[in-house]
């Protein structure tokens, strides 16, 4: 279908926080994200339990989990980096940043990390933003859990597509009970 012309297929996804914020994922987003699709997680934490962790486990071969600020007694890492194609991917939960999802700061730990796109959670608020021909991405809370941040928590994920230099980007969020789905590109310089 769609998704066959491009070589590497990553979803982004965090901020699950269940059972303790959210009682489970969308129904209308476990009918989309199943095993085989995607070749790659990348997780922002916060995941909340040991069956949705083993889910995500369950939906590639390649996982890739950072520890949020409510995954105490984990081995997870605070950050890690890894090499899709041409891209640099950074992912982080983002409690650590400071002020919380502030784009300086984030530019600040994206030249620590020597990455192309920085993926962090935390703020569960959706946003898609490049600076200095950098990208920083966070796919929201995929159940649309409560945040601290913001009153208003619509559930989110991100599937890009990565091909040569280029990344395309699929945004899908939950909106009145409807899967909107929009298209981002990138390109690396």
């Amino acid at each position: 279908t769609l998704f066959l012309a491009f070589v590497e297929l990553v979803l982004l996804i965090g901020d699950l926080h269940i059972p303790q914020r959210a009682v489970d994922l969308p129904e209308k987003f476990k009918e989309l994200l199943v095993p085989g699709k995607v070749q790659h997680v990348f997780c922002t934490g916060n995941i909340g339990s040991r069956e949705y962790s083993d889910w995500l486990k369950g939906l590639a071969s390649n996982i890739h989990i950072t520890r949020g600020d409510f995954d105490e007694g984990t081995t997870l890492p605070e950050t890690k980096v890894v090499s899709i194609g041409d891209w640099k991917i950074g992912l982080i939960h983002g409690h650590q940043v400071i002020p919380w999802g502030d784009k300086e700061a984030l530019g600040n730990l994206q030249r620590q990390l020597d990455c192309d796109i920085l993926v962090s959670g935390h703020t569960h608020a959706l946003s898609i933003e490049s600076l200095d021909g950098k990208y920083f991405i966070n796919p929201g809370s995929a159940t649309g859990a409560y945040s601290a941040i913001t009153a208003e928590v619509k559930a989110s994920f991100i599937i890009m597509a990565f091909q040569g230099n280029e990344a395309t980007l699929f945004i899908y969020e939950l909106i009145d009970g409807n899967i909107s789905v929009n298209k981002a590109q990138f390109s690396k310089s």
